[in-house]
Parts: C-alpha cells; structure tokens; sequence
C-alpha cells in the first residue's frame, strides 16, 4: 500500500535513505551522508513523501517531491526488484504532469531505472545527469 508519510515513519525513512545512499553511492565518502542527516531530516519533513507500506505496516520504500521535482525515491535492499520503486514512481507521475530529478553520472541503475520509465536526458555534466518525464499532449 503507498500513502503519505506520518511522523512514526521518519526514522524508518531516514534509515532507507541512509542505507540506499550509502550503497548506490559508493564513490562518496559514508561521512559525506552522516553530515547530511539533520538536512535531509528537515527536508523529508517539508517535502510531499509517499511511502510503499507492507502488510505488517513496515515502510519499505519512498518517493520525495518537493513541487515537481524528485528529491529521491528509495527502496529498502531487501525489498528492490519486486516494483516498489515503479509504484511509487506512478503516483508521482498521476499527481504530476511534468516531472524532473538528478541523478550521478556513477550511479547507472538509477539512470536506467528513470530511462525506462519514460525519463529524458536534458543535460549532463561530468558528475551528474539531469532528466525530466513529461505526460505527452
């Protein structure tokens, strides 16, 4: 089941968050994350998140938005692959009709994912890639 996020769901959030950055991003140092906790804490708070809740009332993967912007969809390791991820995509994509993110240039899962899901290339830089998702008129 997707619904918004409740205060109880923070730290189990933040800990999705955490782990999946953490893994996806190896190339950056663990510390750079740590730091970034209280930020990104704050952030989630104000942000319009969508968590994919099992049947035991676990979040087991989100999906940030903060305007039409994905600040970050994460999906607990244990839980990829079963499409969590394409879920929570979907409902950004029925409350949206353009929708855009970055992603890092050394993350290719995470470039392919949004590529099948209807996304674009708009720019590139030697760090990271921009996409966008629009509905077709």
């Amino acid at each position: 089941m997707i619904r918004k996020m409740i205060p109880s769901d923070l730290d189990t959030v933040m800990q999705i968050w955490f782990d999946g950055n953490r893994e996806a991003h190896s190339f950056i140092p663990r510390s750079y994350w740590e730091d970034q906790r209280p930020s990104v804490r704050t952030a989630i708070q104000q942000a319009d998140v969508y968590c994919f809740v099992d049947d035991q009332g676990v979040v087991r993967g989100f999906i940030g938005l903060t305007g039409n912007y994905i600040a970050g969809l994460f999906v607990a390791a244990n839980f990829r692959g079963h499409g969590i991820g394409q879920q929570l995509l979907e409902v950004a994509k029925e409350k949206h009709i353009f929708l855009e993110l970055a992603a890092y240039q050394k993350n290719p899962r995470a470039i392919n994912f949004y590529q099948h899901n209807g996304f674009s290339i708009t720019h590139q830089t030697s760090d990271e890639v921009q996409m966008a998702w629009s509905v077709e008129k």
